[in-house]
């Protein structure tokens, strides 16, 4: 988790004390009373939640009431009764007020967040992230997920372990059966992150993983069984870049080499982290190259495209992907406000965002590639599969914070029904103004009428909206999901 600023509005109220060392802690979320100084909590506490389903492995998810993943995105006959598995990155994030975010120097920032840490806020404050917020998403959603990691046997792991358990989510623990792992040892902790927001709703992020040169849980070096079976029966495994802060690359690739062998797709998100392991250690480079050739689908930002390509327009980027990708089907490009664009071997699809009051932008992405793989797993129309990714990240910004505070499926339902799209044409014209004309263009509308020009084709998308209610009003109907 390293180090980085958004901005965002509008801007709510603080107040804030005036020093650093009496700083109180905030968070932005609930109230703005001052935390008192916290005592140490009990190790045998276990919050007290009504028991959902949960399960260490994998043998207590049933088959998929109906086949929802074509043949063909298989090279094995084995039972895949796993929507999606997420690779690493579990993590809690701490979301609290601060007057200044974290000096940029390594020693200060390490300094402030020792000092955070010397008392611990109290549970309120904490929140599931990482790749919790894809898999809650994706779980909302009504897919069958499992979480592949690591927690410490603390306050902390117990919590994120509750957390999952009650969003109907299972997690295979990631070590070695052979290896005996030491509660006291602090690489063996839960990792957190402390995500600090100051008083114009910027955020800083920390956590012990930016001040080590070796990845937080490096004593990993192989995939147990029981994680292996989990990537077997999974249908797609979910990575991101944040992975390399826990996972060392060896590890990580082995998980993704041993995904396209037995047939899982793999989805890919460097995030911020893409452009630092692309000029890191030989290793991280070489595992980064290695995501980027077998991944079956690749989520960017634009700016992310174009640090790996050098191409500034973020189709040509994404088109350069697709091209030196092995197994690359689709190359999804993120633009925040604008939209998103879904660009395959033979065509371009385009989805304007939807209009929304953007409180929180954490957890957007997560939830978005979520919504991806919703739409994967059930051979959507990209177009249609945009549309969802689109309405589920705004749902989320319209929230605080990530984790158990990304979208539900009602909120998503009500923003797609409104279907309130940020269309700027001038924007969509520049951008697709490239020679793209041998490439079969899809654009969402709310304006436009079905049809054709030349190689452009409008969707209205009340149209789409038509086609994607069903399947969530069946998903909300049979109480698969949180409301």
């Amino acid at each position: 988790m390293h180090f980085q600023t958004i901005t965002l509005k509008p801007p709510l109220p603080f107040s804030f004390p005036c020093s650093y060392n009496a700083c109180s802690l905030q968070n932005p979320r609930l109230t703005t009373t001052t935390i008192p100084i916290f005592p140490p909590i009990p190790s045998n506490y276990r919050p007290n939640r009504n028991p959902v389903f949960y399960c260490n492995g994998i043998s207590s998810f049933s088959d998929p009431p109906n086949g929802t993943l074509h043949d063909c995105k298989f090279r094995t006959t084995a039972l895949k009764n796993i929507d999606v598995a997420t690779l690493g990155n579990l993590c809690i994030d701490i979301v609290l007020n601060v007057p200044q975010l974290p000096p940029p120097s390594p020693p200060d920032r390490k300094a402030y967040m020792d000092h955070l840490a010397a008392s611990p806020p109290d549970t309120r404050y904490w929140e599931a992230g990482g790749n919790c917020n894809m898999a809650i998403a994706a779980a909302r959603l009504g897919l069958r997920c499992v979480t592949l990691g690591h927690v410490g046997d603390e306050i902390y792991g117990r919590f994120l372990q509750d957390v999952l358990r009650e969003e109907g989510i299972s997690m295979v623990g990631m070590s070695d059966g052979n290896h005996v792992i030491d509660g006291s040892n602090a690489s063996y902790e839960t990792l957190l992150c402390w995500v600090l927001v100051d008083p114009l709703q910027r955020h800083g992020f920390c956590s012990r993983a930016d001040f080590n040169n070796e990845p937080a849980f490096s004593w990993m070096n192989k995939l147990s069984g029981e994680v292996k079976m989990a990537i077997k029966q999974s249908k797609i495994l979910c990575c991101n870049g944040y992975g390399f802060d826990e996972l060392s690359p060896r590890l990580i690739v082995s998980a993704i080499e041993y995904a396209a062998e037995v047939g899982t797709s793999i989805f890919f998100d460097p995030g911020p982290r893409g452009k630092s392991l692309s000029t890191g250690t030989p290793e991280e480079q070489r595992a980064l190259a290695h995501f980027l050739r077998m991944s079956d689908v690749l989520l960017l930002t634009s700016d992310e495209a174009e640090s790996l390509t050098g191409l500034k327009n973020p189709v040509l980027a994404g088109q350069e992907l697709l091209r030196k990708g092995l197994r690359t089907k689709w190359v999804i490009i993120k633009m925040g406000l604008r939209g998103s664009i879904l660009i395959t071997k033979s065509s371009i699809s385009c989805a304007p965002a939807f209009k929304v009051n953007v409180t929180d932008t954490v957890g957007c992405g997560d939830s978005f590639v979520a919504a991806v793989a919703f739409g994967f797993i059930h051979n959507l129309p990209t177009v249609n599969t945009l549309a969802i990714a689109n309405a589920v990240g705004a749902a989320t910004a319209m929230g605080c914070g990530a984790g158990r505070n990304v979208a539900t499926l009602m909120q998503v339902m009500e923003l797609m029904r409104a279907s309130n799209l940020n269309e700027d044409d001038a924007s969509w014209d520049e951008l697709l103004d490239e020679d793209l004309t041998s490439e079969k263009i899809t654009f969402l509308s709310k304006t436009g009428i079905n049809g054709s020009n030349n190689c452009m084709s409008c969707v209205d998308v009340q149209k789409v909206v038509s086609e994607l209610l069903p399947k969530f009003e069946y998903t909300w109907v049979e109480g698969n999901v949180s409301s």
